[in-house]
């Protein structure tokens, strides 16, 4: 039989140019010429050569171990390859190739899996070719994750600080490990739908909204910069799961006495019991005040003006002051004065608070899922919208911007209907804990 089929391959003319041609007349002539075999069949290891040869493929890929780590792998197609098993320094178990059968034989597949073996136990790390592609494309700035630090680099002197340690956090937490390491140009909307997908089983729907948001921006950089032709995230989010809008929770103004008597007497920080005040007598963001200086404040004029950058927004932001919200800043500062943040944090003085010390202090005081920080905003809104004020006067409080044209050409703030407005607020809420005799 092999006599036979070295003739019949003899006698085909193969272009001296064609390395294709030349390796399927090997494989053909050194595969045929070799008795058929099963797994089940084999007697020793490590395996032989004859036993490389014959072995047989199964609707399944499958590998056969030939000692030390090294595996001998089939594919269902008959395609035949060595691959080495070992622990990565964090402990995870991978996969190295080692070449392909026959053009790298038994003996040299050893060799290559001993000298895997020798790097391993002087505690170098194995460069297999996948991970020397991807290093390749990171230098050549090609791997999605250099696209995505240079995005990064461009954008986030327009963020606060906080959001571009928290945007940089979520893309290395979720998106670099997958596919940082990646020909950017080469993944497909399945692959990034896939992904999201995964995201989405974790349980963090709005962070996959996230995440999904900051990569599509990463790919339309690509795009305006003549490296890519599409965006392969664009559309993904018609099929991807989002969270029914929420308020934020809030009690019930039956309920606000008893939540403000708790507040006024939070005994683990009283300048945490004064921010939970001012948040009720101002209708800032939690980060707004939690971020505030004193040199944004103007007691004198009952002012306080937050600039830009610190607005959701972007736009400059005034806040009338009512009486008792002075008052409430006279006694922060005599505690915290010395510092230029109203709440300085207790590690780092000139970093500002945990962004959660307002709800954690709710949640000590029992209101856990049931009043947010946020959720006073909320409160505000229906107590004054529902007592008469004008709409347009509760919105510039709040600081919502009007969408479109308008928002852009009304710069009215009403700041004298907005001092009146939130002085009756502070008696209101006032009146609810210290009634009139």
């Amino acid at each position: 039989m092999r006599a036979l089929l070295f003739q019949v391959v003899s006698c085909c003319i193969i272009p001296a140019h064609s390395a294709v041609y030349a390796s399927v007349y090997a494989r053909a002539f050194f595969e045929l010429g070799h008795t058929r075999m099963k797994r089940s069949e084999i007697k020793r290891r490590p395996l032989a050569d004859t036993v490389l040869a014959s072995l047989e493929p199964e609707s399944k890929v499958y590998r056969e171990h030939d000692g030390g780590g090294l595996y001998f792998r089939v594919k269902p197609n008959g395609h035949k390859s060595w691959e080495f098993r070992y622990k990565r320094p964090d402990g995870r178990w991978s996969w190295a190739g080692v070449g392909a059968y026959p053009e790298t034989s038994g003996a040299l597949a050893r060799q290559k899996a001993a000298e895997h073996r020798s790097a391993l136990a002087a505690g170098r790390e194995i460069v297999t070719s996948q991970a020397a592609r991807a290093e390749a494309r990171i230098a050549a700035g090609q791997s999605f994750e250099a696209l995505a630090r240079e995005w990064f680099a461009a954008r986030k002197h327009s963020w606060q600080p906080g959001t571009a340690t928290r945007i940089i956090g979520s893309l290395e937490l979720h998106v670099f490990p997958k596919m940082g390491a990646r020909d950017f140009t080469h993944i497909m909307p399945i692959e990034w739908m896939d992904f999201f997908r995964q995201m989405e089983k974790k349980g963090i729907i709005d962070q996959t909204g996230n995440v999904r948001r900051y990569c599509r921006d990463i790919y339309d950089l690509a795009r305006v910069t003549g490296r890519a032709v599409h965006n392969p995230i664009e559309g993904l989010h018609k099929y991807l799961s989002t969270r029914p809008a929420q308020n934020y929770a809030h009690v019930t103004l039956a309920e606000l006495p008893e939540l403000i008597t708790a507040i006024k007497s939070y005994p683990h920080a009283t300048d945490v019991s004064i921010g939970l005040q001012l948040l009720m007598l101002t209708c800032v963001r939690p980060s707004e005040l939690r971020e505030a200086t004193w040199a944004e404040f103007d007691l004198a004029v009952r002012l306080w003006s937050i600039p830009a950058e610190r607005m959701k927004k972007r736009r400059d932001h005034v806040v009338p002051l009512s009486a008792q919200a002075v008052e409430l800043l006279q006694q922060l500062h005599y505690l915290n004065g010395a510092r230029p943040l109203l709440f300085p944090g207790r590690n780092d003085r000139a970093k500002p608070r945990s962004n959660m010390v307002f709800s954690m202090a709710l949640r000590r005081l029992g209101y856990g899922g049931r009043q947010t920080g946020h959720g006073f905003r909320h409160i505000a809104s229906t107590v004054l919208r529902e007592n008469g004020f004008a709409r347009e006067h509760v919105e510039a409080q709040l600081a919502h911007v009007e969408q479109g044209v308008a928002g852009v050409y009304n710069k009215a703030i009403y700041l004298e209907q907005r001092r009146h407005m939130m002085q009756w607020y502070a008696d209101l809420l006032g009146s609810l804990v210290e009634p009139d005799e």
